[in-house]
């Protein structure tokens, strides 16, 4: 099976714990994330979340996903499995460069047949999404 990925990686001046501490008040994402809302649970190995997913040009839909891997101040992983042929993982990254100064990362990784052909039918949608949610999150943590 194929993997498609749309990444979007953006410069942001602040240190990785601000940034980090912007991505962990889940409750807050509302105010910066346009894409992912009315997020609920906990960060943790295995936790669940609870979000809407709101890519624009696609229905809105209410989802419930895992943690599937997170290091604070570094990353944010979560996965969902959308049936039998279709698997999709999230991720936010942040890699420091210097003090005061990250790159931030986000972006979309769909695995399996179905996986394959969401990502090419939406493609231009998911880019859409994780330039918006990049940009967000600058804004807030700058």
């Amino acid at each position: 099976m194929e993997t498609a990925r749309i990444e979007k990686r953006i410069g942001v001046r602040a240190p990785p714990d601000r940034i980090w501490e912007i991505i962990a008040d889940l409750p807050a994402w509302d105010r910066w994330n346009p894409v992912e809302t009315a997020v609920e649970g906990a960060i943790a190995f295995g936790g669940a979340i609870a979000l809407t997913e709101a890519v624009p040009g696609l229905p809105e839909r209410r989802v419930s996903v895992r943690v599937g891997e997170w290091q604070p101040y570094a990353q944010l992983v979560w996965v969902e499995k959308r049936g039998l042929w279709f698997n999709a993982l999230r991720y936010f990254e942040i890699e420091e460069l210097e003090p005061g100064s990250c790159i931030f990362a986000n972006g979309f990784l769909f695995s399996g047949l179905r996986g394959e052909m969401h990502f090419d039918r939406h493609r231009k949608a998911l880019r859409s999404a994780v330039n918006s949610v990049a940009e967000g999150l600058k804004t807030a943590a700058e």
